[in-house]
């Protein structure tokens, strides 16, 4: 930390992205933290069903692979590294790491965050009589994963313990941020505004160059999309930051680009609910202070709830996709009635073995702007035929999966590309999600293998919010 001030980099939008940001980060990043973010919730899906089949599994091993060639640099530059990367088995991540660590020469502090799977609770929680918080249906009979958005203050207290590398299983994504702001500048849990302003310091970092230029609505203005730089904050101990990313890199830093980054899938910005603040993020300013350097200050913190977010995933009935290419005259139309003779058959083989009907199903003819409804404009000779279905049954997603090749010698002339063969039949993945007391979720950190006390803030606090601001008249009249 240099001038009072933290530079935080992130180098994963989600499990599967680019393993070289982590070599532009710690080679050109000038960061005193590295940082990832693996998980979604379909992620923790996959990853409970892997450590089912193998009890050494149910983590990113994509961190591990990227992080080992660069831990040599990574410790002489001291720097501190934290990721979500634990998945629903932060140890086994930590024991993998710490392997590879040791083959390598390297002797480190490796810190673990656990207490967010609460799937030993599933009993008691269904037999309490949760429902979803949205929908309001029961709790499923049988679930995959469930974990619940941990905070940053036990990635903090982690660091505090001496962790070099601190491996977190799910928590919000914008903690590995904030728990590395809590630890150098000694922020408490009551430092509502700090907390506002590290959680979006996070929260621009989390998805990547998403925050540097990817997904931006002006795109022609972004350069190096085939380098693009991975986003830097560099934080003051009052919050303030510069928002930045990795020199002599594509992308592009500007308040329109920031400024959709703050607003992805937050909600109400003026109550958007964190895990250790509610930030309201309405009065935010983003002033260009320099090339790629976007100044963010402004954001304000209204307290915090007493639980946590939880998300349960489970299985509900199959799906299968197909795609199929059809190039020839009156494409679209063509398409369209191969896709009616597929689902007609498929439906006509059902009744026949008392299946039942498909759930739910999807035809798109992509190409012929199926998108754009009414509004489609396109006089088109090629175009791609996707069709999703859904089944209580597997036996009749695998008879849709073998009716579909059969078409191309039976339908419509021009029918081509069945790029990736037989659709493959797989389970449907539902969210179920619910509050939980934080007094009630067992959060534990480790490092070194040895237990180190957490204390979380877990009483609720509710601030006033500031009025809002007075809309100003747009009426031309008298």
């Amino acid at each position: 930390m240099s001038d009072g001030k933290l530079r935080i980099g992130c180098a994963s939008g989600f499990w599967g992205d680019t393993p070289e940001a982590v070599g532009q980060l710690v080679t050109k990043g000038e960061i005193d933290y590295l940082v990832f973010d693996y998980l979604a919730e379909v992620t923790m899906s996959l990853m409970a069903r892997a450590r089912a089949k193998t009890p050494e599994a149910g983590y990113a091993p994509d961190f591990v692979k990227a992080l080992v060639p660069w831990l040599s640099e990574i410790k002489s530059k001291g720097m501190k590294v934290v990721a979500n990367a634990g998945g629903v088995n932060p140890r086994g991540c930590r024991d993998a790491l710490a392997k590879a660590a040791a083959e390598a020469g390297i002797d480190l502090s490796i810190g673990v965050v656990l207490g967010d799977d609460l799937s030993a609770q599933a009993d008691d929680i269904r037999a309490s009589g949760q429902t979803e918080m949205f929908s309001g249906v029961e709790f499923p009979d049988d679930i995959w994963s469930m974990n619940a958005y941990l905070g940053a203050r036990p990635i903090a207290t982690a660091l505090d313990a001496g962790a070099d590398i601190v491996i977190t299983g799910r928590c919000a994504d914008s903690a590995v941020a904030l728990g590395p702001l809590m630890h150098e500048f000694g922020w408490g849990d009551d430092d509502w505004d700090k907390l506002s302003q590290g959680s979006l310091a996070g929260h621009l970092i989390e998805c990547g160059p998403q925050g540097t230029g990817g997904n931006f609505t002006d795109w022609q203005d972004v350069p190096g999309w085939d380098n693009m730089g991975m986003p830097i904050v560099e934080v003051s101990e009052d919050g303030s930051f510069i928002m930045t990313k990795t020199p002599d890199t594509g992308g592009l830093v500007v308040p329109g680009s920031v400024g959709e980054q703050m607003l992805y899938e937050i909600g109400d910005p003026r109550a958007y609910l964190l895990p250790d603040v509610i930030c309201d993020w309405s009065d935010v300013t983003l002033e260009q202070v320099g090339p790629d350097q976007v100044l963010v200050k402004g954001g304000k913190g209204l307290g915090r709830t007493g639980s946590y977010k939880v998300s349960a995933t489970h299985a509900d009935g199959w799906r299968a996709v197909t795609t199929l290419t059809l190039a020839a005259i009156d494409a679209p139309a063509k398409a369209e009635r191969v896709a009616e003779a597929i689902l007609t058959r498929c439906r006509r083989i059902f009744r026949d073995k008392n299946l039942g009907d498909f759930r739910q199903v999807s035809t798109e003819v992509l190409g012929a702007e199926a998108a754009y409804g009414a509004n489609a404009r396109a006089q088109t000779r090629e175009v791609v035929l996707k069709i999703g279905a859904a089944h209580d049954d597997r036996r009749a997603l695998n008879i849709f999966a073998g009716e579909i090749a059969p078409m191309a010698i039976s339908t419509a002339q021009g029918l081509t590309g069945f790029f990736a063969g037989r659709p493959k039949v797989q389970p449907v993945v539902r969210l179920f999600s619910f509050l939980q007391d934080k007094s009630a979720t067992p959060v534990a950190v480790e490092v070194d293998g040895k237990d180190v006390p957490v204390t979380i803030a877990a009483k609720a606090v509710a601030l006033e919010a500031p009025a809002a601001p007075q809309a100003e008249s747009r009426d031309a009249g008298p």
